[in-house]
């Protein structure tokens, strides 16, 4: 009896042998039931790596997610004054399936690293890190925000998502960051961090008098939140944005 490969890997039988049809299904059966239920192998990188792909591969499922970006740090108040700094933005996230073919039998991976806060004072936070898949998907991390100056009345923009990568089969931007705004010496506390695909967005904080400090972005990819001063107050450091992350998994025969 001789046998053939379908194009998905499916071994079947080619025989003019009817008598012995039972074992032909029984080949049939059995390299479909490999394929169909088969193994799973998953690599989670929540740093910088090398994936190797496993024996026997049919097809690899690939996450990329982007960093999240940092906040801004707020400057000193004085009387009257108030300063709120507004929150960083999420990374971005993209995912896709590829034959062994495409990948090849390794692939360099990066895991973008968290924004980092700016320091205590009007000072911009840091972007998010991009995280890459070989080639094969690149995502962009997430913008940091810029610092927040001491006012009775101002607005101060938030960062757009991370977007603009390249690859896979589906995409999502990052979230953007809420605004840092004082409205007669008062911080308005919605600057919220942006969220991800696979990070929620992260508050903002606390009572509009005194001083409140940001919040770090929520895993994976999430931006962080900004601080705020209320009057007469001293200057506050930014919150770091969360580190993105690549989980690659393979189904085996």
């Amino acid at each position: 009896m001789m046998t053939a490969n379908t194009s998905k890997g499916i071994t079947y039988p080619q025989s003019t042998d009817h008598t012995r049809l039972w074992e032909h299904m029984q080949t049939l059966a059995t390299t479909a039931d490999s394929i169909i239920f088969g193994n799973v192998d998953r690599q989670v990188f929540t740093a910088n790596g090398t994936w190797t792909r496993p024996a026997n591969a049919i097809r690899v499922f690939v996450q990329v997610q982007a960093a999240g970006g940092g906040s801004g740090g707020v400057a000193s108040t004085g009387a009257g004054q108030a300063a709120c700094a507004p929150g960083a933005s999420g990374g971005e996230y993209a995912e896709g399936f590829f034959t062994p073919a495409t990948t090849g039998a390794t692939v360099a991976v990066t895991v973008g690293a968290g924004g980092t806060p700016g320091s205590s004072g009007a000072n911009a936070g840091g972007d998010g890190g991009n995280s890459q898949f070989g080639a094969l998907i690149t995502c962009i991390g997430g913008s940091g925000s810029a610092g927040g100056t001491a006012s009775t009345a101002t607005s101060i923009g938030a960062p757009n998502g991370g977007t603009g990568g390249s690859g896979g089969d589906f995409r999502v931007a990052g979230g953007d960051g809420m605004n840092g705004q004082v409205v007669g010496g008062v911080p308005l506390k919605y600057n919220s961090g942006g969220y991800a695909f696979l990070g929620g967005a992260r508050r903002a904080s606390g009572v509009a008098a005194t001083t409140t400090t940001g919040f770090n972005g929520y895993p994976y990819g999430g931006g962080a939140s900004g601080p705020a001063n209320g009057a007469t107050q001293s200057a506050v450091a930014g919150s770091t944005g969360a580190a993105g992350i690549v989980i690659v998994t393979t189904f085996t025969a």
